[in-house]
């Protein structure tokens, strides 16, 4: 029996937190029988503990060296065998009623896929600034697709994420986005509407406990690169030269 879910977690260097997720991902799916959910770890230049973490949970683990997010996503989604492709990072954990609330709404016929909203760890003054900025940066975007547009864990069924050509492999930031958005405009073309879960997503704070509440204030040029999806080094310095 093919599985219904295929999860895909992108990994680069995850031993504090990919216990966490996959451990979530088993109690969130307690009620979808065990050979119908497929988890793939894209295990992206690790060098911990990672792999062998998954594969102690059971995960599919795929060995990768990309250094572009849409790339990592895409290369653990050719790997799926679900009708539904769910991606999510592995430092967020998705909470009990996850898979039950997805497929309530693909197979509602209303919408097309969609995605969480996230909700950090801990809470501070800086990190709230720091989420209205990329806020203020979307909110265009979102007025402009007429959509509120969410992210953190996306869900669609794998004929739709095969229709957009999944993430854009040019793109070495801000790809969750842009897909969102082309999954949307899909959506829109289809009748169907881009929905946002319920289910609760906790997100780990890592980046500001690394560089700081407030860094994306104090470095708004850094900041502002990272939001153009396409500067390489902003990128490196940012997601894939640290850790």
């Amino acid at each position: 029996m093919k599985p219904l879910f295929s999860v895909i977690i992108p990994a680069h260097n995850e031993e504090d937190y990919i216990g966490r997720c996959l451990d979530a991902i088993r109690k969130a799916a307690v009620h979808v029988p065990p050979q119908r959910v497929q988890v793939i770890v894209v295990a992206n230049r690790c060098t911990d503990a990672t792999a062998e973490i998954a594969c102690s949970y059971g995960a599919q683990v795929l060995e990768n060296t990309d250094t572009s997010i849409a790339a990592i996503r895409n290369a653990g989604a050719r790997l799926a065998e679900g009708r539904v492709i769910m991606t999510i990072d592995a430092d967020s954990f998705m909470s009990e009623g996850t898979f039950e609330e997805i497929w309530e709404k693909l197979t509602s016929g209303d919408y097309i896929g969609g995605g969480a909203i996230p909700t950090f760890d801990r809470a501070s003054p800086g990190i709230a600034a720091s989420t209205m900025v990329v806020a203020v940066h979307l909110l265009p975007v979102m007025l402009r697709e007429r959509a509120g547009l969410s992210g953190g864990l996306f869900w669609t069924y794998k004929k739709a994420f095969d229709a957009i050509g999944g993430f854009d492999e040019s793109l070495v930031s801000m790809e969750d986005m842009d897909f969102a958005v082309r999954l949307n405009r899909l959506g829109a073309e289809n009748g169907r509407k881009y929905g946002t879960l319920r289910s609760p997503l906790i997100t780990s704070s890592r980046k500001f406990d690394q560089f700081g509440d407030w860094y994306l204030l104090k470095d708004l040029k850094n900041t502002r690169a990272i939001l153009t999806g396409h500067d390489r080094a902003a990128a490196d310095a940012f997601y894939y030269n640290v850790r």
